[in-house]
Protein backbone atom coordinates (compact mmCIF):
# COMPACT_ATOMS: atom_id res chain seq x y z
CA UNK A 1 0.00 0.00 0.00
CA UNK A 2 1.51 3.35 -0.56
CA UNK A 3 2.30 5.37 2.26
CA UNK A 4 0.46 8.23 3.11
CA UNK A 5 -3.64 9.13 3.28
CA UNK A 6 -5.71 5.98 1.70
CA UNK A 7 -8.66 7.66 1.81
CA UNK A 8 -8.89 11.08 0.63
CA UNK A 9 -12.40 13.09 1.36
CA UNK A 10 -13.83 14.65 -1.89
CA UNK A 11 -16.90 16.16 -1.03
CA UNK A 12 -19.36 15.84 1.74
CA UNK A 13 -22.88 17.09 1.05
CA UNK A 14 -25.54 18.02 4.39
CA UNK A 15 -29.10 18.14 3.87
CA UNK A 16 -30.21 21.49 4.84
CA UNK A 17 -34.31 21.65 4.97
CA UNK A 18 -36.04 22.06 1.88
CA UNK A 19 -37.11 19.49 -0.80
CA UNK A 20 -34.08 17.32 -1.51
CA UNK A 21 -34.80 14.22 -3.86
CA UNK A 22 -31.23 14.11 -5.25
CA UNK A 23 -27.37 14.17 -3.86
CA UNK A 24 -25.06 14.66 -6.45
CA UNK A 25 -21.16 14.73 -6.88
CA UNK A 26 -19.61 15.66 -9.85
CA UNK A 27 -16.59 16.87 -11.47
CA UNK A 28 -14.93 13.37 -10.20
CA UNK A 29 -11.27 13.25 -10.37
CA UNK A 30 -9.92 9.83 -12.34
CA UNK A 31 -6.88 9.80 -9.63
CA UNK A 32 -8.22 7.32 -7.82
CA UNK A 33 -8.42 3.45 -8.07
CA UNK A 34 -11.77 3.51 -6.78
CA UNK A 35 -14.53 5.84 -4.61
CA UNK A 36 -16.43 4.93 -1.77
CA UNK A 37 -19.53 7.18 -0.43
CA UNK A 38 -20.54 7.01 3.39
CA UNK A 39 -23.85 8.24 4.38
CA UNK A 40 -26.24 8.75 7.30
CA UNK A 41 -29.58 9.15 6.17
CA UNK A 42 -32.92 9.21 6.58
CA UNK A 43 -36.56 10.62 4.93
CA UNK A 44 -39.39 12.21 4.94
CA UNK A 45 -42.00 9.89 4.16
CA UNK A 46 -42.55 6.03 4.17
CA UNK A 47 -41.89 3.42 2.12
CA UNK A 48 -39.82 4.81 0.12
CA UNK A 49 -35.98 3.38 -1.77
CA UNK A 50 -33.19 5.81 -2.92
CA UNK A 51 -31.10 4.78 -6.32
CA UNK A 52 -27.81 5.69 -7.33
CA UNK A 53 -27.04 6.79 -11.21
CA UNK A 54 -23.75 7.30 -12.71
CA UNK A 55 -22.94 10.17 -15.40
CA UNK A 56 -26.65 11.15 -15.82
CA UNK A 57 -26.60 7.51 -17.68
CA UNK A 58 -30.99 6.73 -16.58
CA UNK A 59 -30.80 4.23 -19.61
CA UNK A 60 -32.65 1.62 -18.54
CA UNK A 61 -30.74 -1.80 -19.78
CA UNK A 62 -27.28 -0.42 -17.88
CA UNK A 63 -28.31 -1.30 -14.33
CA UNK A 64 -28.57 -4.41 -12.49
CA UNK A 65 -28.25 -5.60 -9.29
CA UNK A 66 -28.77 -8.60 -6.44
CA UNK A 67 -30.05 -7.56 -2.64
CA UNK A 68 -29.64 -9.78 1.19
CA UNK A 69 -31.78 -8.20 3.29
CA UNK A 70 -32.38 -9.12 7.17
CA UNK A 71 -34.30 -7.87 9.53
CA UNK A 72 -33.31 -9.99 12.59
CA UNK A 73 -36.74 -12.30 12.70
CA UNK A 74 -36.95 -12.34 8.35
CA UNK A 75 -34.62 -12.34 5.23
CA UNK A 76 -35.11 -11.95 1.87
CA UNK A 77 -33.09 -11.40 -1.21
CA UNK A 78 -33.92 -10.77 -5.10
CA UNK A 79 -32.46 -9.58 -8.41
CA UNK A 80 -33.38 -6.92 -10.35
CA UNK A 81 -32.10 -5.72 -13.78
CA UNK A 82 -33.06 -3.26 -16.77
CA UNK A 83 -33.50 -0.39 -14.31
CA UNK A 84 -32.48 3.22 -14.45
CA UNK A 85 -30.37 2.89 -11.68
CA UNK A 86 -28.42 0.76 -8.81
CA UNK A 87 -30.88 0.37 -6.13
CA UNK A 88 -29.46 0.56 -2.61
CA UNK A 89 -32.49 0.07 -0.83
CA UNK A 90 -35.59 -2.13 -2.15
CA UNK A 91 -38.94 -1.08 -3.04
CA UNK A 92 -41.74 -0.99 0.06
CA UNK A 93 -38.93 -1.08 2.67
CA UNK A 94 -39.65 1.33 5.00
CA UNK A 95 -36.47 3.86 5.92
CA UNK A 96 -36.08 5.87 8.28
CA UNK A 97 -38.86 8.33 8.77
CA UNK A 98 -38.47 12.15 10.41
CA UNK A 99 -34.91 11.23 11.15
CA UNK A 100 -31.47 10.59 10.54
CA UNK A 101 -31.15 6.76 11.59
CA UNK A 102 -29.70 4.69 8.41
CA UNK A 103 -25.92 4.27 7.36
CA UNK A 104 -24.50 3.34 4.42
CA UNK A 105 -21.29 2.61 3.04
CA UNK A 106 -20.74 2.45 -0.86
CA UNK A 107 -17.91 1.17 -2.91
CA UNK A 108 -17.62 2.03 -6.46
CA UNK A 109 -14.67 -0.33 -7.79
CA UNK A 110 -12.20 0.50 -10.48
CA UNK A 111 -14.61 3.83 -11.29
CA UNK A 112 -12.18 5.95 -13.57
CA UNK A 113 -11.21 2.73 -15.87
CA UNK A 114 -12.54 3.34 -19.16
CA UNK A 115 -12.17 -0.36 -20.41
CA UNK A 116 -14.78 -2.55 -18.00
CA UNK A 117 -18.27 -2.32 -16.56
CA UNK A 118 -18.65 -0.73 -13.04
CA UNK A 119 -19.71 -2.81 -10.14
CA UNK A 120 -20.87 -1.54 -6.79
CA UNK A 121 -21.16 -2.94 -3.35
CA UNK A 122 -23.69 -1.49 -0.91
CA UNK A 123 -24.32 -2.25 2.55
CA UNK A 124 -26.56 -0.33 4.91
CA UNK A 125 -29.29 -0.17 7.61
CA UNK A 126 -31.48 1.36 9.61
CA UNK A 127 -32.68 1.80 12.98
CA UNK A 128 -36.33 2.71 13.55
CA UNK A 129 -38.75 0.28 14.75
CA UNK A 130 -38.79 -1.67 11.08
CA UNK A 131 -34.66 -1.76 11.03
CA UNK A 132 -32.61 -4.27 9.00
CA UNK A 133 -29.39 -4.46 7.84
CA UNK A 134 -28.99 -5.29 4.05
CA UNK A 135 -26.21 -5.81 1.16
CA UNK A 136 -26.40 -5.13 -2.43
CA UNK A 137 -24.38 -6.34 -5.33
CA UNK A 138 -24.54 -3.47 -8.59
CA UNK A 139 -23.85 -3.47 -12.09
CA UNK A 140 -23.55 -0.44 -14.24
CA UNK A 141 -22.85 -1.81 -17.74
CA UNK A 142 -21.16 1.06 -19.55
CA UNK A 143 -17.20 1.45 -19.67
CA UNK A 144 -17.22 5.42 -19.08
CA UNK A 145 -15.41 6.92 -16.56
CA UNK A 146 -17.61 7.87 -13.54
CA UNK A 147 -17.08 11.74 -13.00
CA UNK A 148 -20.68 11.98 -11.64
CA UNK A 149 -22.95 10.55 -8.94
CA UNK A 150 -26.49 10.73 -8.19
CA UNK A 151 -27.91 9.42 -4.94
CA UNK A 152 -31.94 10.20 -5.98
CA UNK A 153 -35.31 9.26 -3.75
CA UNK A 154 -38.18 7.78 -5.47
CA UNK A 155 -40.66 10.37 -6.41
CA UNK A 156 -42.18 11.82 -3.49
CA UNK A 157 -39.43 11.53 -0.93
CA UNK A 158 -36.70 14.09 0.23
CA UNK A 159 -33.64 13.20 2.29
CA UNK A 160 -34.62 14.37 6.03
CA UNK A 161 -32.82 17.34 7.01
CA UNK A 162 -29.41 16.36 8.61
CA UNK A 163 -28.36 13.90 6.21
CA UNK A 164 -25.05 13.46 5.61
CA UNK A 165 -22.96 11.84 2.39
CA UNK A 166 -19.49 12.43 2.17
CA UNK A 167 -17.42 11.57 -0.79
CA UNK A 168 -14.01 9.61 -0.33
CA UNK A 169 -10.94 9.24 -3.40
CA UNK A 170 -9.25 5.54 -2.28
CA UNK A 171 -5.58 5.69 -3.58
CA UNK A 172 -3.92 2.55 -4.04
CA UNK A 173 -6.44 0.20 -3.20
Amino acid sequence: MAAGLTYTPIATTTVSGGSTTNIDFSSISGSYTDLLIVGNFGTDSTNTYFKMQFNSDTTNSNYSGTYLRGTGSAADTGIYSGGSATYWASAGTKLPYNAVAGNIIINVQNYSNSTTYKTVLQRYNWTDTNGAAAANVGLWRNTAAITAIRLTTTAGSNFYTGSTFTLYGIAAA
